[in-house]
């Protein structure tokens, strides 16, 4: 019975040697190779393997570039392969040139499996989808924190423009104002009139602008609110109509997704504006199946894809970078002579957490 299970344990042992994806080395005291099963032959290049098959000691320092420490993100301070202390090397980072790969970081554990002839052995994980996964998780954290940082500053400065330099400017046009009652002078009275004018004109301007940088609807009242707002003040001062539908059941969405929405909008809209030539734009929002949809869709001029037709602004990229940020997408289909819809898709909440 204790003899069927050593086989059947060493044919598991040989089984797993042969076909485990991590890098599996055995070296002697003096670092020479012993065996390497199939994964280790595939990340060597020839010319390394051909050294390590022949047994050449330390064959492997040619292609390892260091190890992590405490320290150093890569050293040969103290080698795992020439310390005396093999127990600090059970389990670290290390990384190797690799045969078409290039410079592969590796969770690696290196210890001594026969005391008495010194054989070891050197076991190697490809962390390469770890820190591909950790680099964009670290991407996407700062650029949430960018974006938050500016939809900060542009709620700062919306309120010192709305709170502080408007209402200047008011009370520079009541002073103006009360000259009426002060003087008879034709003159003065025009030239009083004229820059009254001028600054109602200014303060409106202003006005506008401190809702550009940050609605107070958005903030206050929600997506819906916000869009209604802003499509009024387009209206007004270009002309445009804009077809708004929504059929939205909540009043609010989280900060982050509700601010998505309204850029990406207030973009796809000024492009319409821009580039479409038309006069009217449809924009629908609506919930379907716990996914959050905008369409901006206009019959304008349309473009042909990879022809860079947003300009300046978000555009493709910039809108797709914001809704990956919620883990949403956006696509956007065109022709020429046959319009543009732009077509935003956020998971809410409850999908998102499953996501993640």
């Amino acid at each position: 019975m204790i003899s069927d299970k050593k086989e059947q344990l060493t044919d598991l042992m040989l089984k797993m040697y042969e076909n485990s994806t991590e890098a599996i080395f055995f070296f002697t005291r003096e670092g020479q190779t012993i065996s390497m099963n199939p994964a280790a032959e595939k990340i060597m290049n020839v010319h390394v393997l051909e050294q390590l098959k022949k047994g050449a000691e330390n064959a492997l320092c040619t292609v390892c570039i260091g190890y992590t420490s405490e320290s150093d993100l890569t050293t040969c301070k103290d080698c795992y392969f020439t310390s005396s202390s093999h127990e600090d090397f059970s389990s670290f980072q290390v990384f190797l040139e690799t045969e078409g790969k290039g410079i592969t970081p590796y969770a690696a554990t290196f210890h001594v499996i026969d005391a008495e002839k010194g054989t070891r052995v050197f076991i190697l994980r490809d962390l390469s989808v770890q820190f591909e996964t950790q680099s964009k998780l670290e991407q996407n954290t700062m650029m949430k924190n960018v974006i938050k940082a500016q939809e900060n500053e542009r709620k700062r400065i919306s309120r010192e423009l709305h709170d502080s330099v408007a209402q200047e400017l008011l009370s520079a046009v009541v002073d103006l104002r009360a000259l009426k009652y002060m003087t008879d002078d034709k003159d003065v009275l025009k030239k009083t009139n004229e820059s009254t004018t001028t600054l109602i004109r200014l303060m409106d301007d202003i006005r506008n602008l401190s809702v550009e940088l940050r609605p107070s609807a958005l903030d206050d009242f929600g997506l819906e609110a916000a869009f209604r707002s802003h499509f009024k003040r387009l209206e007004e001062s270009s002309g445009l109509s804009v077809d708004f539908v929504s059929t939205i059941e909540r009043n609010r969405y989280e900060t982050e997704v509700e601010t998505v929405f309204y850029r990406i909008c207030q973009e796809a809209v000024f492009n319409a504006v821009k580039y479409a030539h038309v006069e009217t734009v449809q924009v629908r929002l609506f919930e379907e199946q716990n996914i959050l949809h905008l369409i901006v869709k206009d019959e304008g001029a349309g473009f042909i894809r990879g022809s860079n037709p947003l300009g300046t602004g978000l555009g493709l990229y910039g809108m797709n970078e914001r809704a990956e940020l919620v883990l949403g997408n956006v696509t956007i289909s065109s022709e020429i002579g046959e319009g543009t819809t732009v077509h935003l898709r956020v998971p809410l909440k409850e999908q998102r957490e499953m996501a993640e």
